[in-house]
């Protein structure tokens, strides 16, 4: 298993694949290769298709004949597997957020450790970086996107501070950031407040609410009967849609009933509340301290 990212709650997670010899599976967030390297040692005559849009992950993929590797956004999952020929699936498995190897490669900016450029690109040929952000959405925008990805109080003095800032001089690195908002932190959660800061940019650059409401929607649509949605989400931005989308088969909002007063239920849950790090698995490696698994069946 590569160090390139360490996965969490692993065991736990292929677990609640309930993984078929002969079945077909998604590794929708490739990383490092762990939890596919756990699928691939289950199955004989099946198949697993893994998706990473950063070209870093292909550092580590396995040479078998059954895996198959797409270098693409897992938003696009149902159109990728098209191409294969594959329309049904047995079971998907996604580890949200940023791998331990974007983290650690400071100069991709996603962390606030490092004075790195501010970039934040998990797809490195796209367009939009968080210096970009930061530099041209208006005051308003910048505004909403703290308030609705950070969930801070009060985001309109943060965005004030940015504005008024790069009015003097281009914010293009994560020191020039963080000094330009230092004295809007408070003292005893500057860690929290930052890390909240750079959570919202992040999504904002890679889409990343979005992409994830797309690839649950595909994934309803493509899994089998009794096929597995296993999920691990980092924040409660993330875990919300996936919580919605395994109860009500909508990411956003519970469906209205029908003229008998039923509303459909395409899923069974299989975690009630959702699975979390046991303290050793916390120690050994901190990423899964706020880690949250969630996993549920499809039913026709």
């Amino acid at each position: 298993m590569s160090d390139y990212h360490i996965p969490v709650l692993l065991n736990e997670s292929i677990e609640g694949l309930n993984i078929r010899p002969g079945g077909i599976y998604v590794d929708a967030t490739y990383g490092g290769g762990g939890h596919s390297e756990a699928i691939l040692k289950q199955l004989k005559t099946g198949e697993l298709y893994a998706f990473d849009q950063d070209e870093d992950a292909r550092r580590n993929l396995p040479h078998q004949k059954k895996f198959f590797f797409i270098q693409g956004n897992f938003r696009f999952l149902g159109n990728y597997l098209k191409y294969y020929g594959v329309s049904r699936i047995d079971g998907l498995i996604a580890d949200l957020g940023v791998s331990s190897h974007q983290f650690d490669e400071y100069g991709r900016g996603f962390t606030y450790r490092s004075n790195a450029e501010l970039d934040m690109r998990m797809n490195r040929k796209a367009k939009l970086t968080a210096e970009l952000v930061i530099n041209s959405y208006e005051a308003a925008e910048l505004s909403a996107l703290f308030r609705n990805y950070a969930e801070l109080e009060q985001p309109h003095k943060l965005a004030s501070a940015i504005v008024g800032e790069r009015e003097k001089n281009r914010i293009v690195s994560v020191n020039q950031l963080i000094g330009c908002i230092e004295h809007l932190v408070p003292k005893h959660a500057f860690n929290k407040y930052i890390s909240r800061v750079f959570q919202a940019l992040r999504i904002e650059v890679n889409r990343e609410l979005d992409n994830l409401r797309d690839m649950l929607n595909s994934a309803g649509t493509l899994l089998n009967n009794n096929g597995r949605l296993v999920v691990i989400s980092y924040h409660s931005l993330e875990d919300r849609i996936v919580k919605n989308f395994m109860r009500w088969g909508n990411p956003d909002k519970e469906p209205e009933s029908d003229l008998y007063g039923h509303r459909p239920v395409p899923f069974r849950i299989i975690t009630r509340k959702p699975v979390t790090a046991c303290e050793a698995e916390v120690n050994a490696n901190p990423r899964a301290r706020s880690a949250k698994l969630r996993i549920a069946e499809k039913q026709l």
